[in-house]
């Protein structure tokens, strides 16, 4: 909710900048009556399924911990009123923010798990809005930049033995997925039209080679470079 997301009834404040502003987690910590609402639904859905929950645009160790203190409140309401809930429910956080991508390794301490939103990730590292066709140029997903960041934000949670995942379009780019498997990504998520062809093409993949082809695109200096070197397989 808030950026390109608006919804009448919560009465957003317009904003010059409504990506940089009150959207997210911002907004559910501000607006608990909704976000502990949304909570509850999804505790109650827990006994159906494996679910996992993650909150989005964490980008300070404290907004995490106030969103699981509130999510861990309603866990505890509802066991006492007879309600089951799962206790297997993974907590992560998306990582869409340049500071929390820098301070992976300290989040991966507190999470279960990571999602990388790189389509948020590229334009707040480039800064550099996506829908603006001025700067569009800058909207660089193979930007050395960026892959140093995913593979920080991977690192650091396979060090604390966690999983790392990726939303956003590059996950389902065929030109990406190489890279990605070099990086170590775990889960790939993408449109279910991308799920056939990206799993193909994982299937023909060597993890030794994609590593090293990896290794390779994060010593380059420019997301030419690494596109050519990609093609190049």
């Amino acid at each position: 909710i808030g950026g390109d997301k608006d919804l009448p009834y919560l009465h957003l404040p317009k904003e010059m900048n409504p990506f940089l502003g009150y959207r997210a987690i911002r907004l559910c910590l501000d607006e608990q009556d909704v976000f502990r609402t949304q909570l509850r639904a999804l505790l109650r859905a827990s006994v159906y399924g494996n679910l996992k929950i993650m909150f989005p645009m964490i980008a300070t160790l404290d907004e995490f911990r106030q969103a699981k203190a509130i999510l861990l409140e309603e866990k505890a309401k509802l066991v006492e009123a007879g309600t089951t809930v799962s206790d297997s429910i993974e907590v992560g956080m998306m990582v869409e923010i340049p500071a929390s991508a820098v301070l992976a390794d300290q989040f991966a301490k507190e999470v279960d798990f990571f999602s990388i939103g790189t389509n948020d990730l590229i334009q707040y590292t480039m800064a550099a809005d996506r829908m603006n066709e001025q700067v569009a140029y800058l909207y660089q997903p193979y930007n050395p930049s960026i892959l140093r960041l995913v593979k920080m934000v991977i690192d650091a949670a396979h060090k604390e033995g966690k999983w790392a995942g990726m939303c956003g379009e590059m996950a389902g780019d065929s030109l990406a997925i190489p890279l990605l498997l070099g990086l170590g990504l775990d889960e790939f998520s993408m449109s279910a039209t991308s799920i056939l062809p990206a799993r193909t093409q994982l299937s023909k993949l060597s993890k030794a080679e994609m590593e090293t082809l990896a290794e390779k695109a994060l010593m380059m200096s420019t997301a030419e470079e690494v596109v050519e070197l990609v093609k190049s397989i």
